[in-house]
């Protein structure tokens, strides 16, 4: 019996002894680095430090590339993705210990977390961008010209994706799916067109009030429109698993799309009336009430089997757009979600991109043959069917190269095919090095194409 206590209090006496141990390292630990801390190492319970070591080398490399790139009249999407794909495994990732220490993988969920909540952002302002009026005014040329520059290269990439199917799609990181869900999403991620950014290049190169300026917008919201619809349906035939259950998924989006328009836009369009939101701009609660219907709005169609940014995107499209309230609302969002968010975001698609993996012929056959389907197909169909519609050739072909802009939305769709496990790493990397090159070459085309003098000329 005395043995048996001896032994309990042995056992009570390390217990507290470890207990003590444990807690004086605890302690230790809350001085830092003047206790010999390191920051940069992960810590689950205080993730903050790393994250902001992570946010500030991303935001000063994007930057520092954006200077030259500016130059060039490069938009700023060009920067972070070429950023990412510096700091990751292509360059900077092949210096010993810089992987670990600056993107541990336990790291990588929070910066993940935070950059898709900046997408979910970004894409509730690209529906506050989308004005329907402009479709509405401008809807026979914007039908053909969108329709054209999107069946050709959605052909097209239907006709490339048995290749990237048949040498990739066994590749690790990725889900057993059918051969068509694959097609789908090939095709979409081939013919969709950068709304956003398109805003940015006819902004810059002032070419707004054109003809080819309005025809763009309205063929690019037409374009948008439609790819999203697709690229819905593909991400539900991913994680429905089966026809019948995409099917529901479809049919309960599409009565979302009703609720929305039907009961939840003429509520809030009360809100704003009452509270002369319209007129005056909107105050910190209405905006704190649009950015609530927009997280609740992606939050629905995250759960019912569709991505969060589909809701995001729905919530922008209902905002409206009298009194400048839309513009009023993406002016007191944009700088943030532009300046901090989204540099994360495009981050992330270049650390996930891996040149390394370029490694073949039949690899860069693939980057060769994506490149060329995207742009060449994008300004032959956008060229043919503004010509068909009696506009001179270099505007035609003006509006071709505008249409085969990718950017920020090719890159969104790309993280989305990953994420689902579409694609592989390797036809990410083949896929992100198209989007660069595609949106690279849009604005030095249309400057070439378009010129100044050239609109003065057909102007008199």
């Amino acid at each position: 019996m005395a043995t048996i206590t001896q032994r309990i209090t042995d056992i009570a006496t390390k217990t507290v002894a470890s207990a003590s141990a444990s807690s004086t390292m605890r302690a230790a630990a809350q001085g830092g680095i003047l206790e010999g801390g390191n920051p940069s190492q992960y810590n689950a319970s205080n993730p903050i430090i790393l994250f902001i070591i992570q946010a500030g080398i991303i935001l000063i490399f994007c930057r520092l590339l954006h200077y030259p790139l500016a130059l060039l009249r490069q938009p700023r999407v060009i920067a972070e993705v070429l950023g990412g794909i510096l700091l990751g495994p292509s360059v900077m990732g092949r210096i010993p210990g810089f992987t670990n220490a600056i993107f541990p993988t336990p790291a990588m969920p929070g910066l993940s977390l935070v950059a898709n909540l900046g997408l979910i952002m970004f894409l509730f302002l690209v529906g506050l961008e989308v004005d329907l009026r402009y479709f509405v005014s401008n809807w026979k040329v914007a039908v053909s010209v969108g329709a054209a520059g999107m069946a050709l290269p959605f052909g097209l990439g239907c006709a490339i994706a048995r290749g990237l199917y048949n040498d990739f799609q066994d590749e690790p990181g990725t889900v057993p799916i059918e051969f068509g869900t694959y097609m789908l999403f090939i095709a979409v991620a081939m013919s969709i067109t950068a709304f956003p950014v398109l805003c940015r290049i006819l902004t810059e190169l002032k070419l707004l009030s054109t003809p080819v300026g309005v025809i763009v917008l309205s063929a690019g919201v037409g374009n948008d429109a439609v790819g999203w619809i697709l690229l819905a349906l593909c991400v539900a035939l991913v994680n429905a698993g089966d026809g019948l259950t995409a099917l529901w998924v479809l049919l309960t989006c599409l009565g979302y799309v009703l609720f929305l328009v039907f009961a939840v836009r003429p509520v809030f369009m009360r809100v704003l009336r009452r509270t002369r939101s319209l007129q005056d701009g909107p105050s910190q609660s209405v905006v704190a009430l649009t950015l609530l219907i927009a997280l609740a709005s992606a939050f629905f169609t995250g759960v019912i089997g569709v991505h969060p940014i589909f809701g995001a995107f729905l919530a922008g499209l209902i905002c409206p757009h009298e009194g400048g309230f839309a513009i009023k609302v993406t002016e007191k969002v944009e700088d943030l979600v532009g300046a901090l968010f989204l540099p994360l975001y495009f981050a992330l698609s270049g650390l996930s991109t891996n040149l390394g993996l370029l490694d073949n012929g039949i690899t860069w056959a693939y980057v060769i043959g994506v490149i060329a389907i995207a742009f060449i197909s994008k300004l032959a169909g956008g060229m043919l069917a503004a010509k068909a519609n009696g506009l001179v050739w270099r505007e035609s072909a003006t509006i071709g190269v505008l249409m085969s802009c990718k950017g920020l939305v090719e890159l969104i769709v790309l993280n989305i095919g990953l994420q689902a496990k579409i694609l592989s790493t390797r036809t990410f990397t083949i896929f992100v090095i198209m989007a660069i090159v595609t949106t690279f070459a849009t604005t030095p085309l249309t400057a070439w194409l378009y010129p100044p003098w050239y609109q003065r000329k057909l102007e008199a």
